[in-house]
Formats: structure tokens, sequence, C-alpha cells
């Protein structure tokens, strides 16, 4: 079988899965090839480990491409209106989305639930061909198109788009490189049981071996980060649920108000890369396969969904001047507009990383200083929070609350 399409894409998980039906919206004809689809999720399964922070921005992206009402009909997702950020025996400051004027910041919920409500959104559009389980074999980039062979079917297209995360094929085929680096950090996630009901906070507490969060998810139930030191995580990892409970009772803050059970509980990975371009000829990177960060402040998902939001409105615009999509200069216009956004972010991110993974007196002094400072500063707070939400610069139409145009 051989089939021509616009755009190809690699990787149908959160991020790809947008950009399909994006461009699938937009009239484009797609191919979104998915290694390992997503199944339906039994309303009464176990919450899932992995986790995002879906803030206003990435929220609005998959209200205007029509996966939204799947999320919100599955009941398995949990807003939240305030952040709280303290040092252990230091300085704190607050988040209330009230002063940024909105609502919420966002939901918590899981990729797998969004994935799926993704898959199945691709799956109703015509102009979209949802080929899962499917990965490519070949992948030959020439000047005038890209040809791919999944070993069922050769598919040709003006453009590939690599969404297929941190080892990305689609980025080694094009040759290109990247930066990157360990955390000198592990990390444990667990979902629990909470004797709390669900709550409407989520907090972050500094310690002298690492961050430890609190996502709420619907009911009793929340998902519970904890960063320290590798060798740490491992030995908590290796230890019973008993033992693992007690273990976060005694470390983590009153304010959990006690854990009646744990679900699940793994370790992922912690690196920072930066590939060294997101475009080349024919070819452009959204997502992990461009870009990965620490995930202390829960940007990872919501970087790649405005990748996605960017790279359809770029398209969709050349689509409308009737230039070829696959043309370099194209794909220049969605690098350059991500490209200075994702720096700001990754530099934020680090200074965070350092600044409070680093014990020494003064530099304790300065953050426990700069938390009570920023406490009072209302302006800057509300500018900090609106960035964080995606609500700041030139925001792609995508993003924007459904009904609102400019």
């Amino acid at each position: 079988m051989s089939e021509h399409y616009d755009i190809i894409i690699v990787g149908g998980g959160m991020v790809g899965g947008a950009l399909g039906a994006a461009l699938g919206n937009g009239g484009l004809r797609v191919a979104v090839l998915e290694s390992q689809p997503p199944a339906a999720i039994p309303p009464d399964s176990a919450f899932d480990l992995r986790v995002s922070s879906v803030n206003l921005a990435s929220q609005h992206l998959l209200e205007n491409v029509g996966a939204w009402d799947a999320i919100v009909d599955s009941q398995r997702l949990c807003p939240w209106s305030r952040i709280r950020v303290w040092e252990e025996g230091g300085g704190a400051t607050e988040f209330i989305a009230e002063d940024a004027g909105v609502d919420s910041f966002g939901h918590f919920v899981e990729n797998r639930l969004i994935q799926w409500a993704l898959a199945e959104r691709l799956k109703a559009l015509p102009g979209v061909d949802y080929l899962a389980p499917a990965a490519p074999e070949n992948i030959r980039i020439d000047p005038d198109a890209v040809r791919l062979e999944t070993g069922e079917a050769s598919l040709t297209a003006s453009l590939l788009v690599g969404a297929d995360g941190a080892r990305s094929r689609v980025r080694e085929v094009a040759g290109i490189g990247t930066h990157s680096w360990d955390y000198e950090q592990g990390v444990v996630v667990a979902s629990a049981r909470t004797m709390l009901p669900q709550q409407e906070i989520s907090w972050q507490r500094f310690t002298p071996s690492g961050p430890q969060a609190f996502l709420p998810l619907p009911g009793h139930h929340a998902s519970l980060v904890w960063y320290h030191r590798p060798a740490e995580v491992k030995r908590l990892l290796a230890l019973d649920d008993a033992d693992f409970m007690s273990e976060l009772e005694a470390t983590f803050p009153q304010c959990l108000g006690g854990v009646s059970g744990i679900t699940a509980r793994g370790s992922f990975p912690l690196r920072r890369m930066h590939a060294h371009r997101y475009v080349d000829r024919r070819v452009a990177l959204v997502g992990d396969a461009a870009h990965t960060v620490h995930p202390l402040a829960g940007q990872g998902v919501n970087l790649g969904m405005l990748d996605a939001a960017v790279l359809a409105e770029v398209l969709l615009t050349a689509l409308g001047r009737a230039e070829d999509i696959g043309d370099s200069e194209v794909l220049a216009r969605y690098e350059r507009r991500r490209r200075r956004d994702i720096l700001a972010m990754m530099g934020v991110i680090d200074i965070f990383y350092r600044l409070f993974g680093n014990d020494v007196v003064p530099v304790k002094l300065l953050r426990n200083l700069g938390l009570e400072v920023a406490n009072r500063l209302t302006p800057a707070k509300r500018q900090v929070m609106r960035f964080a939400l995606g609500l700041t610069g030139e925001a792609p139409t995508l993003v924007r609350s459904p009904g609102v145009s400019s």
C-alpha cells in the first residue's frame, strides 16, 4: 500500500496527537504513527503514575481540537487553584489563581487519559489516518518529499514531524544533534490514597535532600513526587508498601494529612536535553523530541503543547498562502517563535534546580529572602503565574479560550 499525505507525524502521544488533531481540523491530510496505542481506561481503575499538570493554555488547545470533553467525561481529572511553595524551616509563598485573573491554574490529568482522548479524536477526523500500532522502519528525506516505510505501507509527505520522544528516531535520521546532561537527582513518584478528600491546592516543599510535591487527584487520591539522591531513590523503591508509607508520613509535611495506601510507585530519569535546532529540510521536531526539562515546575507537557499549537498555526497559515509547508523558511518561522521561549523556561527551571538544590548557608538565606519577597510582590507574582500558564507573549490562536479570537 502506498499513500501520500501532507504531513506524517511520528508519535501519537500527547503532543503528536494534539498536533495531528489541530492539522486535521485545519483541512490537511495527516498520518499519525503510534507504536503503543492507548486503551480505554476503566472508570474504577487505579490512577496511573504518569500525571501531567495541564495548564490553561494546554487545556484550551485540547478544547479547541475536540479532545477535552472526553477527558472531562471520564471524571478522572482534578482542578487546582492554589500553589504553595516553601522551604523546610524557611520562607514561603503562595500563588492563587484568582490573582492571575483565572478560576484555576489548570488540571492534573493522567498522561494515558490525554493520549486516549486524542487518539479517539484522531480516529474521528476524516482527513487523519491514525496508524497504530505502527512505527517507521525506513525514513528517507529527499528535497521534494519525505518517504517512510512501516513494513505494511509506504508513505510520502511534504513534511515529517518528530513527536517521538527524547530518543527521537526522526531527529536521528535528520542528523540533528543535542546538548544534554543528567540531573544529579532521582525521583520517586507514588499514586496514593489520601485520608483527606480532594483538595484544590498543589504544593512543593524544598528540603536539604530535594523537593517533595503533592498533586491532587479526584476523591481521596493524589500523586506524590519525592526528589532525592539516586541511592536513596533506589532504597525507597525497594521498601515494601508499609515501610514506604511510614517513610512518607515521617518525612512529608503534616499538611499531607495522612496516606491510607499506595497503589503504585516508580522512578523516572531526570535529564535535560535541547536539540541544536528544531527544524531541518522537510522535518520539524516537537515536544520531548526537541527538548526535555526537569519536572519540578511541571512544564514539560505544556511546552510541548505550545510547540504543537505554534507549528499548527505556522503550517495552516502557510497553507492559506499556497506555500510549501515543508519549505525551510516556513519551518524556520516555527523555530523562531518557540526557541526563545523554550530557552527562557529552561533557564528558569535550571535556576530553581540549582538554587534550591544547594544547602550552602548564604544561598539558603538568599532563597528564603526571595520567597518572602515574592510573597509580597503581587504584580510580579501575577506575571509569573501568567507566564507559567502560557498566557503571555505571542500566544497562538489554538491556546486561547474557545470563542476568543484575539
